[in-house]
């Protein structure tokens, strides 16, 4: 090809079609763009200099030194020949093998006396350490320890590459593509980034950026690269979800303001205490968003236990006031039903308005789940047409077309993450105008990562637990290696039921599965059973409610109250235990993550977590949140057979280790690797970030969003900037940009 292709021209018109097949199958790269963008995973610096005294076993190294030795031998019937070269810096020796025919060339040039340096991996064979074929470049007499260095240090470019098309093959055709721009001296690349932003920030021009990453001459060069490509991932990202707000708030919307002595200052007139200083905070955020002709957009974060769901009913309660319905839309029927119970004892007869012995200024609090019977079902929704109840709670039963509302005026989403944004957006088209909007989180995210997946929203954070919570102990039981920690656990438990409390324990599992469901949960092997600590690649599967809770129940905790709780259980069922647990009347509630987020229950203090290894992070994090909900202090066990080094373990020393829910959501994450925060597997689409790492670019992506509000607040087409619009175009199609609406 004699001229520069365009970033969007097929790979098959550069590289061949063959080729183009394979990186598009097996690598997600299509165009010239793609491959420009697909950057190398690490250097390798052909090693640092090593002392051949020193030289570590597999891994590619440098060496500097001086041929003792060289003779060509034949194998195989004298059908084969190698040249072996034994070369020494004083310290010890070591041998380079060359086969075939290139093994000729060779013995001419390393020539015993030859000083030289020599770059490969290190293998063994007969007991001797060999290099096979490695790179090497002689010395003359006047090149001294310069010539070592600049060879030394070369950076090899490694790329992420796949069995179908190794590393080697993608240098190759990143080379072609780099060559054909560079003759052009790269006039055809349209630069994403405002002249204006690039030069005040000091960052590389594009072509340099690209020439840096792939043929870098020095490490200097690799962080020059960097820089400029994570602003462009950075930059382009915060631009799409910063037009996505500003297009959010050109929507209309019904204005709600609470009125004086209305439902809410009768429901903070009820409450036995007061507000931290961070609920009215935020709350003020909240109302100051409902009371403006744009829907409110917000997301409510905050530690476990910091009292989110109260802010949220206050903003409930304020749109109620202003003649408008609120709906809180719960993941599972057990929190819906959860939430219903505890805004309704919140409330008091302020949640019966218009029944016998309700409040005047009351409203009526109903619940709406899947599993309901039709007699409730249909004075539920009866009571959503006609506006006699203001607050509905429910599943995504309340996305059903046959729901209808009087008037919808904001959307509580609890646990964001678990909704697609067609529900989101099914509840929202409900309203006659968009409805506003508050998504909570159950668990803190990172500033970065709020910045990014959750960017078209306002963010308030709670990070104050209310007066009256109790710190946590949380401990890890070894069970494994220390069988007697498990023994004093359940004594622990049983301590705490005498003392007048109540204990959960958790297990991964129900129970009732068919046994190839049981097989599958257990039949990790490889890399992730031997991470995890497991014997021989193999786990058994993981322990289950129904056998935890019988076990029990017979043996360490004979004569307590046992209870089950799942999500196999019929609705009633569910809420009768829930009830019976909350009131006292059960000792243990053996479940699995049912009661993970929204589980009130102040007198329980103890919370053991079986095969905690098998629960993430920010997760274990929030099942300890169900404990020392009250004055007495909460203790959490986190039991697992993980063996002591493995990473399985480090994660459940960093959750014993701190009670600081962001700090572990950063640690969650770092362990996880982010890839793609746009949620690759929730949009089915490939990967967006590939420089930019949101844990480690507080920085950039907190710079990139302050010019991108900028940048859209002036030119909200982006008609002024037609390169970044393309890049938009490219990096986010319209599948992403959907999900970018999700959050």
């Amino acid at each position: 090809m004699d001229r520069v292709p365009a970033l969007d021209e097929p790979l098959k018109k550069i590289l061949g079609g063959n080729t183009a097949k394979v990186m598009a199958e097996h690598l997600g790269l299509h165009t010239v763009g793609d491959l420009l963008h697909h950057y190398p995973r690490r250097y390798a610096e052909r090693g640092e200099l090593t002392r051949l005294a020193d030289l570590p076993l597999d891994e590619h190294v440098t060496v500097v030194a001086q041929v003792a030795k060289a003779a060509m031998k034949t194998f195989n019937h004298g059908k084969g020949v190698r040249l072996e070269v034994v070369v020494t810096d004083g310290s010890g020796s070591l041998t380079l093998v060359f086969f075939g025919r290139g093994a000729y060339a060779r013995e001419k040039e390393l020539l015993p006396g030859r000083r030289g340096m020599f770059a490969g991996k290190v293998s063994v064979f007969n007991r001797t350490r060999q290099l096979l074929h490695p790179d090497y470049e002689l010395l003359d007499r006047e090149s001294g320890s310069e010539a070592a260095e600049s060879f030394a240090n070369q950076m090899v470019p490694i790329y992420p590459a796949c069995k179908q098309f190794q590393a080697w093959k993608l240098t190759k055709a990143v080379s072609t593509l780099l060559d054909l721009f560079e003759a052009e001296n790269w006039e055809h690349i349209v630069d994403p980034l405002p002249t204006a932003l690039r030069e005040s920030r000091a960052l590389a021009e594009l072509p340099d950026a690209f020439r840096k990453v792939h043929r870098p001459r020095t490490k200097a060069d690799i962080a020059f690269a960097r820089d400029r490509l994570k602003w462009d991932e950075a930059f382009v990202l915060q631009v799409a979800l910063a037009r996505r707000r500003h297009a959010d708030a050109q929507l209309p919307a019904v204005p709600r303001r609470p009125v004086q002595n209305g439902l809410l200052d009768a429901f903070d007139a009820r409450l036995p205490f007061t507000l931290t200083e961070g609920q009215r905070k935020v709350s003020t955020e909240i109302f100051a968003d409902l009371a403006t002709d744009h829907p409110m957009h917000r997301l409510l974060q905050g530690e476990v236990g910091s009292g989110k769901t109260l802010v949220a009913l206050r903003a409930m309660l304020g749109v109620v006031d202003a003649g408008g319905q609120a709906a809180m839309l719960a993941p599972t029927e057990v929190l819906a039903q959860q939430h219903h119970r505890s805004i309704t004892e919140m409330m008091g007869e302020l949640a019966e308005g218009g029944m016998l012995g309700g409040a005047e200024q009351g409203t009526k609090v109903v619940l709406l789940t899947g599993s309901m019977g039709m007699p409730a079902r249909r004075q539920a929704l009866l009571d959503l047409v006609t506006g006699e109840a203001g607050i509905v709670i429910g599943t995504h039963a309340l996305i059903e077309d046959k729901v209808r509302f009087h008037d919808l005026g904001l959307v509580v989403v609890d646990e964001q993450h678990r909704f697609g944004v067609e529900q989101r957006d099914a509840l929202r088209s409900k309203g006659s105008q968009p409805p506003h909007l508050l998504v909570m989180t159950a668990t803190p995210i990172p500033r970065t990562v709020a910045m990014t997946v959750f960017g078209d929203l306002e963010t308030s954070v709670l990070d104050q637990l209310p007066a009256g919570r109790s710190p946590i102990a949380t401990h890890v039981v070894p069970a494994k290696d220390k069988p007697h920690f498990l023994a004093r656990a359940w004594e622990r438990v049983r301590e705490e039921v005498e003392g007048g409390h109540q204990a959960y324990v958790v297990c991964p599992r129900i129970g009732d599965e068919p046994e190839e469901t049981k097989k599958k949960a257990g039949s990790k092997k490889g890399e992730e059973a031997a991470e995890d600590g497991g014997p021989d690649g193999e786990r058994r599967p993981p322990l289950a409610v129904l056998d935890i809770a019988e076990q029990l129940s017979s043996g360490a905790l004979g004569g307590l109250r046992v209870e089950v709780l799942h999500g196999r259980m019929q609705p009633d069922a569910k809420d009768d235990v829930m009830r019976r647990f909350a009131a006292g009347e059960v000792d243990v509630l053996v479940a699995t993550t049912v009661i993970e987020v929204g589980v009130n229950v102040p007198n329980a203090t103890a919370m053991v977590i079986m095969d905690a290894d098998r629960f993430g992070v920010s997760q274990l994090h929030q099942l300890r949140g169900r404990v020392g909900r009250g004055s007495a202090a909460g203790l959490c066990l986190l039991v697992s057979e993980a063996g002591e080094a493995s990473p399985a373990r480090a994660r459940l020393n960093a959750v014993a280790g701190t009670l600081d829910g962001f700090e572990l959501s950063r640690i969650d994450l770092e362990q996880r690797r982010e890839g793609d925060v746009l949620g690759q597997a929730q949009s089915g689409v490939r990967s967006s970030l590939r420089m930019l790492a949101v844990i480690d670019d507080e920085e950039v992506i907190a710079a990139a969003r302050e010019e991108a509000v900028a940048v859209v607040a002036a030119d909200p087409e982006l008609d002024g900037l037609p390169a970044l619009r393309t890049a938009l175009d490219a990096l986010l199609d319209d599948e992403r940009e959907q999900y970018l609406d999700k959050g």
